[in-house]
Order: structure tokens, then sequence, then C-alpha cells
């Protein structure tokens, strides 16, 4: 049995406060009527589950409680938590293929904690036994190469950087080559945090993406996308620009412990269709956590 105080727990506090801790006032003497769905819209809302989502939730529930004549409160819980279960479908298990070195590229917007999340995620195939190297392909950002670096010599991975406003996708063409020879097992790729307004930075994206196949068949092999959880569903709009330009397949869920949005979770899958991947639980290296549907939920529901 899982422990509920655990990351997890925590790391869906604001969340769970600010919303679903107040399920338990959703039902009075035991029977369901309209203001019970009213509520839990307005609850779903709150936690930024977005507008689709919880309309397809509430509707699939209330076809479950017609169904199956669920009167109780607990009933009626575990059926909310099957159905936010069955909106997380796209979890997909986390591997790194058999092939050296998997280059993972890393993209997002400006503040998104990218760079951090980069550095949790080289700890996270580091103490798994892996081999890795981090290249700093942000030449336009004052001091991200230094920022890297500092990451880098914390945990102690090597990182390829390259001059202030140069190439980035020379960046990645040496990173790539440099692990080949070094024979390590993972390349964790950060870009510049592109906003997609600018045609220009979104198309230099793509450049790096393409020269990152030229240095190795296949690269980069999974594209991440890093989305703030503070900023909620305003981050999704340009998620969508980046997951177009750049055939992105994953999702990072950065800060989700700082927000009171967690429910965005379920909005990333219906908006974007695809997997959250990892989320970060707190600041610590070891707090970026392989997104566990199961153990989500029940941070959100359990008292």
């Amino acid at each position: 049995m899982k422990n509920p105080i655990g990351k997890w727990f925590k790391g869906l506090s604001r969340t769970r406060t600010s919303a679903f801790e107040q399920l338990k006032n959703v039902f009075k003497e035991n029977e369901i009527t309209p203001e019970i769905w009213d509520n839990l819209e307005n609850l779903l809302l709150q936690a930024d589950v977005g507008l689709e989502s919880t309309q397809k939730i509430i509707a699939n529930l209330q076809q479950t409680i017609k169904t199956e004549k669920i009167s109780s409160q607990d009933a009626f819980q575990l059926a909310l938590k099957q159905e936010l279960l069955n909106r997380l479908s796209l979890y997909t298990e986390i591997n790194s293929k058999e092939v050296k070195p998997f280059v993972i590229m890393i993209v997002g917007v400006n503040g998104s904690g990218k760079t951090t999340t980069i550095a949790k995620l080289a700890n996270f195939y580091k103490s798994q036994g892996k081999q890795v190297l981090l290249a700093e392909a942000d030449t336009f950002r004052a001091a991200a190469d230094e920022q890297m670096i500092i990451w880098a010599n914390r945990i102690d991975i090597p990182v390829i950087t390259g001059e202030s406003g140069s190439d980035p996708g020379a960046v990645v063409y040496n990173a790539i080559q440099a692990a080949q020879s070094r024979h390590k097992d993972i390349v964790i790729v950060d870009t510049a945090g592109r906003l997609h307004t600018r045609h220009n930075l979104m198309e230099e994206l793509i450049k790096v993406h393409r020269v990152a196949g030229k240095a190795q068949p296949g690269a980069p092999h999974a594209c991440w996308l890093v989305i703030d959880a503070v900023t909620g569903q305003n981050a999704l709009t340009q998620a969508q620009y980046f997951k177009d330009a750049v055939k992105v397949d994953g999702v990072i869920l950065a800060k989700l412990d700082l927000s009171a949005r967690g429910g965005m979770a379920f909005a990333i899958q219906e908006k974007l269709g695809l997997p959250v991947l990892f989320a970060g639980l707190g600041e610590s290296l070891k707090d970026l956590q392989i997104f566990s549907p199961a153990e989500f939920v029940d941070g959100l529901l359990t008292e």
C-alpha cells in the first residue's frame, strides 16, 4: 500500500487545499442534487482542470452514477477517482531505448524552470547508472552556460557549451559527437526559451532539431516540453506551438509543488494529446518524479 504522506501528497498540497479537499463538503445528506454537480464543476475549474475536461468528467461521472445507482459519498468519490484516472490514459513508461547516445531535446519558454529541470533529469538518469552528457544550446540568453555549468559541476556531469551568440546547432552537433566518442548513454539538450510570437527563433529551434539528426540518426529520440505548473493553462497555447514545430512527445510539469493548478495535468492530455512524463515536486535534485497517474490522483483526493 502506498504511503499517502509522501512526495505526491506534499507536492500537491496547494491544489488539494484550494480545490479537491473541499469535495467533502459537496455531499449533503447522501443525496445527489444539481447543486453537487455545480459545486464539483467549480472545484475542478478552480484546480485548472479546464472547461472541456471538466465537462467530460462530469458527464461521464453522471452516467456512472446513474448506471451503478450510486448514492453514498464514498462511492461517489471512488467513481470520481476512477474517472480522473481514466482522463490520464496517455501515461507511458519512461525508457531511453537501446540506442547510444539517446538524445533528449528539452524545450520550453523562458522562466518555465527548464534549466533546473534538466539538472534534475540528468541526476535522475545518473542515479540509474546512466552516463549522461549535457548540451547547453541556449547561446542567446546571457549566463545560460554559467548556470548550466554550475548544475553540471554539482552533479558531476560533463557539459558542452558554445560561445555567446554562436550557432546552437553546432553546440548540439559537437555534444552528440563528444557523447559518441566518450561512450555516453544519454545526451540532454537545453534550448533557448523560445517565444511562440518570435517566428525566427522558432525556426532556429527547428534547425537545432534537424542538426541533431545529422549527428546521430533518429535524434533527437525524444523531445520533451517543460511547462510551468504555476502559470496553469495559460501555458498551453504556447505549448501547442512547440508541439507543432518540433514534434514534442511528452511533458515535464515543473513547479507542481508551488502551484494550486495541478489539475492542468488533465488539460495537457485533453488539449495537447501528450503524456505528462515527470513532475517537479520540490526544489532538491531528487524531487523530479516519474509521473504516476495513480499517485497523482491519490495526492489530489487523499485527506
